[in-house]
């Protein structure tokens, strides 16, 4: 328990399905190489959409699931059952034979912002572009948007707290800040939270094109179409994936042995309630304040920043006004950086993916870089971690900006374990 009192919530366990890579290491080591995982997207993921590039996870269901188990699932699932897998199983819960106590306290928190896209894709295209309505039996459990958090919780017995979060880009970030207050308040000892994002069909990418936020294509490099804080940024880019972590009550995870990578400390949740996609700074500084009031924590003791950072002209300017507000001259020596630039832009599971970026500190002290920043924009006047990783003593916190269309301000802080 900490000093006054209550449940300290540990990482234990992280998991992790993206463009730079299938697992947590490779995830880590594309972001230390500052590898991007965007590029050109083939024909029939664009059809007519007019988008060009997104962030593609090399992806195989038959490598991950067998016989016709994968079929059941939409991507979405799929990623996220592979991420929560590999959370569960680093933080040692997969291998145990938990009691009937053990699976009632132990529950799921997800997020996701379309759901099951690939299925809804499949039957629109069925019912309006071929006048088949024959659909498959299966299409309204496979699309639903609580599909994958449902799947997690089926597949591993987990009979514990269960909600699924769909607000938008903070989707996750909710479900993550949430899974630790049901165990600070005592409803679970461990809860498995993150997202998954799979929204890469024609259908989606059209809609996302007619609201004129994605970015072209680099027509020199593709891969380095997503440019947050440049000068020459054009808007987003659009990814998919999964991230999820194990969060353990501190008491429970050390009377295991299970490794402490992390603690979650800080969550602040607010709403701009002024418009439906044009960010306010006032709303982005009441979540980050409201973080560090719950941490405990004044702002210089915070010693990164995973930025929300989606390249788009108006959304990075005012993050980083909303950082020099509550930053003050600290913004100016923190490291602040945006992970998009390299896995693209996740949405409902952006949070999740994002804090998984930005634990990485606490295992070696590399900042993970914002790719394709060659002129930053004096807007966006904060202190950058452009093109390369940098290499920091291991800092005592980090916070992660999650701030979505509808005006839902997320931010998270974990501190060192």
């Amino acid at each position: 328990m900490s000093a006054s009192g209550a449940r300290r919530v540990a990482v234990t366990g992280l998991g992790v399905v993206s463009a730079l890579g299938n697992s947590l290491e490779e995830f880590y080591r594309s972001l230390a190489g500052a590898h991007c995982g965007v590029r050109r997207l083939a024909e029939d993921v664009t059809l007519g959409s007019g988008v060009q590039v997104g962030a593609l996870a090399d992806w195989d269901p038959a490598a991950h699931f067998k016989g016709p188990e994968a079929s059941a699932l939409d991507r979405v699932s799929q990623f996220a059952l592979t991420a929560a897998g590999q959370a569960l199983a680093a933080s040692g819960l997969a291998a145990a034979d938990p009691d009937e106590t053990e699976r009632n306290r132990t529950g799921v928190y997800w997020g996701t912002g379309m759901g099951g896209a690939h299925t809804l894709d499949a039957a629109y295209k069925s019912v309006y572009g071929k006048n088949d309505f024959r659909l498959r039996p299966l299409s309204v459990v496979m699309a639903m948007n609580n599909a994958a958090g449902s799947n997690i919780a089926v597949k591993w017995g987990l009979r514990g707290p269960f909600a699924n979060f769909s607000t938008a880009c903070s989707s996750s970030a909710m479900a993550i800040g949430e899974a630790m207050h049901a165990i600070r308040s005592g409803r679970a000892d461990a809860m498995v939270a993150g997202g998954s994002e799979a929204l890469l069909t024609p259908g989606m990418l059209a809609a996302w094109q007619a609201l004129r936020t994605l970015s072209p294509m680099d027509e020199n490099d593709p891969a380095a179409s997503c440019k947050p804080f440049d000068l020459r940024r054009g808007g987003l880019v659009l990814g998919e994936g999964a991230a999820a972590l194990v969060l353990e009550d501190e008491a429970h995870a050390r009377a295991r042995g299970a490794v402490i990578h992390a603690f979650i400390t800080g969550y602040g949740n607010s709403c701009d309630a002024t418009h439906m996609s044009k960010p306010d700074r006032d709303g982005q500084v009441r979540a980050m304040t409201q973080a560090l009031g719950e941490a405990g924590l004044a702002p210089a003791a915070i010693g990164y920043i995973n930025a929300h950072g989606t390249a788009t002209l108006v959304g990075d300017v005012v993050e980083c006004e909303a950082i020099k507000a509550v930053f003050g001259d600290a913004a100016l020596r923190i490291p602040v950086s945006s992970t998009k630039s390299m896995h693209g832009h996740l949405l409902g599971g952006a949070g999740a993916i994002e804090m998984a970026a930005a634990l990485m500190p606490f295992t070696d002290g590399v900042i993970p870089p914002t790719a394709n920043l060659e002129q930053p924009d004096p807007a966006c006047a904060v202190r950058h971690v452009p093109m390369k990783a940098e290499k920091i003593e291991i800092p005592r916190a980090v916070m992660s900006n999650s701030f979505a269309f509808g005006g839902s301000n997320v931010v998270l802080i974990a501190e060192r374990a």
